[in-house]
C-alpha cells in the first residue's frame, strides 16, 4: 500500500490572478464601451482636439489585447491554477516560476497598454503587439509550460483527467501559433516587418487568428469547464468517451479552419476550400463538448434554478453552443458573401466572448471566491442581479448587431430596376444603421455594471472571509511506474504519460498548417505576378506606416471581391499580385468605412487633406474620427533607410543605395503633394513636411498599379 504524503496547494497565486481578472475585467470592457459610443458620438475620440490616443482606430486593439489576453487570458491561469493542483494532487513545482509567470504576464498587459494607444503596432489581428513585447511573451509562455510540466511529471496522480489534456493541447499550440506568427525582421526599436507577405501573410494571420480563439479562448476554458462544472454541480461528468472524442476532433479539426475568414478573397479557391470543409466538420465536436457539459446537469436543474454560479455556467456552455454552431455557419461561401466585413462578424464574436468567456470566468469566480476565503458568498441577490443583468446586456449587444449587419449587407447589394447601385453613397448604409449601434451601446453599458457588480460582489467577500493561502492537502504517493491499464478502456495508456500526449497534440495540430502554409510559402504559382506591380516608394511606405499607427485597418478594408456590387462600387476586383509587396496585408475585416484598394486617383488631394482634418466637411454624418494632427506632425523620415534595407532583406526588389536617397526621394515627392494641394486651393504653410503628406501619397497610390474601371462610391 502506497503511504500518505501530505503537502499544501498554493492559493496565493490562484488569488492573484483572479484579482487581475477583477481589474482587467473592468478595464477591457470600459475601453469596449468606449469604442461603442464614439462610433455614435465621434467627438469622444478627442483626436480633434490633436490628441490622437485615445482615437477608435488606436483604442480598438487595445480593447482587444485587454479582454483576450488580460481579462480572459488572467482567467484562465486563476483556472489552471487552481484546478491543476488538485487534479494532480501536488503543488506546483515552483512557487517562483508561478511569481514570475503572473507578474511576466501583467508586465506583457501593461507594455500593451502603453503602445497600442502610442501606435505601436504591428496591425496583425490579435497579434499586434511589438517584436519586443512579442519575445517577451515567449519567455512568460515558456515560464508557464516548465512550471505546468514540471507539476505533471511529479504528480501523485497517474491518470490525467480531462482539463488537463485541454491545458497540453493549449500550451503547445499556442506556442507554436505564437512563434509562427512572429517571425518579423526589426528595424527599429518597435518598427518590424513580417517574414510573409501579401496573400502569404494573411493566410499566416488568419491561420493564427482563428486558432488565437480556439486555443486561447477556448481549449483551456474547456478544461476549466471539465473541471469547475461537475464541481459546481457535484455531478459527474456526463460521458468520459464523449470527451475523448470532443478532445482529439477539436484539436485536430480546429487548426484547418482560419483560411473561412478569407472566403472571396485574393487567397486560392483551394485553401478557402479546406477551410470551408473542415469549418463545418468543427459542429460535430463542438456540439459533443457543449452536450456533455450541460448533461452533466443532468438531476441537477433545481439546483441550477437556485443557484447564481450554475447560471452563469449554463449561459456560457450554451454561449458556446451557439458560437461553434454559428462559426461554421458563416463559413459556408452563401453565409459569407452576407456577413463579411459586417457586424453580424461584430455580433459572432461577442456572443462568445462575453456569454462563453465571461460569464464562465464570473461562474468560477464565484464558485472559487467564498472557498479560498471560507465564507459564504457576500449576497446571492446581487450574484443574480448581475447574471440577469448581464444576460440582457449580451442580449441588447448581439441582437442589434445581427440586424446592423444584415442591414448592412442588403444596401451594399441592391441595385435599382435600372442597374445602378441603390445605395451609391457608401456613407448612406452606415447612417442607416446608427439606431442599432445606440441599441449596442445600451447592451455594452448593461454587461459592464454588471461586471462592476461581479467585482463589488467578490471584493465584499473576500473582505467577511479569511483567506486560506496554504491549503492542506495529502493522498497517496504515485507508483514509481505507470498503473497497468491492461482491460481498461484503450484512452487509458496515453492519459498517464503527459510527454506523448505533448507530442500527439502537437502533430495533430501541425498537420493542418503545415498543409496549407507550405505550399503557399514555396509554390510559387499560388500568387501570379504581376508585372506592373511595383514597391512603395519612400513617402508611400511612410505614409503606409502612418495609416496602420492610426489603425485604419479597423473600419477599412483594402479587398474587393469578385461580387457585382463590390466591382460596380469599387472597381475591378482584387488580385493576389497585387499585394506581393504588401507587409504587413492590410486586407481588414470590418467596413465601418468604405473598402480602400482602388483609392488612388479617385479623389484629388486636397479633398484627402480636408477629410483627413474633418471628415463631416467632406461626408456629412460621417463617424470618422479626425486627425489633424497629421497636418501639425513633422514627418519624421529617419527610419526610412532601416525600413528600406529590412524590406530589401525580406525579398522587396528596392535598387542598390536606395537607402542612401530614401529620405531625399521621400522630400521631393512630399513637394509635389504640396504642390498640387496648392493647385486645389489649400496653401498651407509648411506642410510638405507634415505627415500628411504621406499619406495623401499613400492613399493617392492604392490601386493604381493595374489598370481598373472606376467604381462608384
Amino acid at each position: 500500500m502506497s503511504r500518505i504524503e501530505q503537502f499544501q496547494y498554493d492559493n496565493r497565486i490562484v488569488r492573484a490572478f483572479g484579482m487581475a481578472t477583477f481589474i482587467w475585467g473592468v478595464v477591457g470592457t470600459l475601453v469596449g464601451l468606449t469604442l461603442a459610443f464614439q462610433l455614435i458620438y465621434p467627438e469622444l475620440n478627442l483626436s480633434q482636439t490633436g490628441i490622437p490616443y485615445l482615437s477608435f482606430g488606436r483604442l480598438r486593439p487595445l480593447h482587444t489585447n485587454a479582454v483576450i489576453f488580460a481579462f480572459i487570458g488572467n482567467g484562465i491561469f486563476m483556472g489552471v491554477y487552481y484546478s491543476l493542483q488538485r487534479l494532480l494532487k501536488a503543488r506546483m513545482i515552483s512557487d517562483a516560476l508561478s511569481w514570475i509567470h503572473f507578474w511576466g504576464w501583467q508586465a506583457v498587459i501593461l507594455c500593451a497598454t502603453f503602445t497600442l494607444p502610442l501606435g505601436i503596432t504591428t496591425s496583425s489581428e490579435y497579434a499586434e503587439l511589438a517584436w519586443p513585447i512579442d519575445i517577451l511573451i515567449t519567455l512568460i509562455w515558456v515560464v508557464f509550460g516548465i512550471n505546468m510540466f514540471g507539476t505533471i511529471l511529479k504528480r501523485r496522480e497517474s491518470h490525467l483527467y480531462v482539463a488537463i489534456w485541454f491545458y497540453i493541447a493549449t500550451w503547445i499550440t499556442v506556442a507554436i501559433l505564437h512563434i509562427v506568427r512572429s517571425i518579423e525582421l526589426p528595424y527599429s526599436l518597435f518598427g518590424s516587418y513580417p517574414l510573409f507577405v501579401g496573400v502569404q501573410d494573411a493566410l499566416v494571420q488568419w491561420w493564427y487568428g482563428h486558432n488565437a480563439v480556439a486555443f486561447f479562448l477556448t481549449t483551456p476554458y474547456l478544461g476549466i469547464m471539465y473541471y469547475f462544472m461537475p464541481k459546481a454541480a457535484n455531478r459527474p461528468v456526463y460521458s468520459y468517451k464523449l470527451s475523448i472524442i470532443h478532445f482529439w476532433a477539436l484539436i485536430f479539426i480546429y487548426i484547418w479552419a482560419g483560411p473561412h475568414h478569407l472566403l472571396y478573397s485574393a487567397l486560392p479557391d483551394w485553401v478557402q476550400s479546406l477551410g470551408t470543409v473542415f469549418s463545418i466538420m468543427l459542429i460535430a465536436p463542438s456540439w459533443g463538448g457543449m452536450l456533455n457539459g450541460l448533461l452533466t446537469l443532468r438531476g441537477a436543474w433545481d439546483r441550477v434554478r437556485q443557484d447564481p454560479v450554475l447560471k452563469f455556467m449554463v449561459v456560457a456552455v450554451t454561449a458556446y453552443g451557439m458560437a461553434t454552431f454559428e462559426g461554421p455557419m458563416l463559413s459556408v461561401k452563401s453565409v459569407n458573401a452576407i456577413s463579411h466585413f459586417t457586424d453580424w462578424t461584430i455580433a459572432h464574436v461577442h456572443v462568445g466572448a462575453l456569454g462563453w468567456n465571461g460569464f464562465l470566468t464570473f461562474g468560477v469566480l464565484y464558485w472559487l471566491w467564498p472557498r479560498m476565503y471560507r465564507t459564504p458568498l457576500y449576497s446571492v441577490k446581487l450574484a443574480n442581479i448581475h447574471f440577469w443583468i448581464g444576460t440582457l446586456g449580451i442580449i441588447f449587444y448581439a441582437v442589434p448587431m445581427y440586424f446592423a449587419g444584415w442591414t448592412q449587407s442588403l444596401m451594399w447589394k441592391e441595385f435599382t430596376p435600372e442597374g445602378t447601385l441603390a445605395w451609391g453613397n457608401f456613407l448612406d448604409t452606415v447612417t442607416q444603421i446608427m439606431p442599432m449601434y445606440a441599441m449596442r451601446a445600451l447592451g455594452g453599458t448593461l454587461f459592464f455594471v454588471g461586471v462592476c457588480i461581479g467585482v463589488y460582489n467578490l471584493i465584499k467577500t473576500a473582505g467577511q472571509g479569511s483567506f486560506l493561502s496554504n491549503e492542506a492537502a495529502e493522498a497517496p504517493a504515485r507508483e514509481p511506474r505507470p498503473v497497468s491499464t491492461a482491460g481498461q478502456y484503450w484512452h487509458r495508456w496515453i492519459e498517464q504519460r503527459p510527454i506523448q500526449m505533448l507530442l500527439a497534440s502537437a502533430v495533430l495540430i501541425s498537420i493542418g498548417g503545415i498543409v496549407q502554409i507550405i505550399p503557399m510559402v514555396f509554390v510559387e504559382s499560388q500568387v501570379p505576378k504581376i508585372s506592373t506591380v511595383k514597391p512603395y516608394t519612400p513617402l508611400e511606405l511612410a505614409g503606409r506606416d502612418i495609416y496602420i499607427r492610426e489603425g485604419c485597418v479597423g473600419c477599412h478594408s483594402q479587398m474587393v471581391r469578385p461580387f457585382r456590387s463590390e466591382t460596380a462600387r469599387y472597381g475591378e476586383y482584387s488580385k493576389s499580385g497585387e499585394y506581393v509587396f504588401d507587409r504587413p496585408f492590410l486586407w481588414g475585416s470590418k467596413r465601418t468605412g468604405p473598402d480602400l484598394q482602388r483609392e488612388g486617383g479617385k479623389y484629388p488631394n486636397s479633398w484627402h487633406y480636408n477629410h483627413m482634418i474633418d471628415p463631416r466637411t467632406m461626408s456629412p454624418g460621417s463617424i470618422m474620427p479626425q486627425y489633424p494632427h497629421l497636418a501639425d506632425n513633422e514627418l519624421d523620415l529617419s527610419e526610412l533607410p532601416a525600413k528600406i534595407s529590412a524590406l530589401r532583406r525580406l525579398g522587396t526588389p528596392y535598387p542598390a543605395g536606395m537607402e542612401e536617397r530614401a529620405i531625399t526621394d521621400a522630400q521631393q515627392q512630399a513637394k509635389k503633394v504640396a504642390g498640387k494641394l496648392k493647385e486645389e486651393g489649400i496653401k498651407d504653410e509648411g506642410m510638405e513636411t507634415k505627415e500628411i503628406m504621406a499619406i495623401i501619397a499613400y492613399l493617392q497610390r492604392l490601386g493604381t498599379d493595374i489598370k481598373v474601371e472606376p467604381g462608384g462610391r
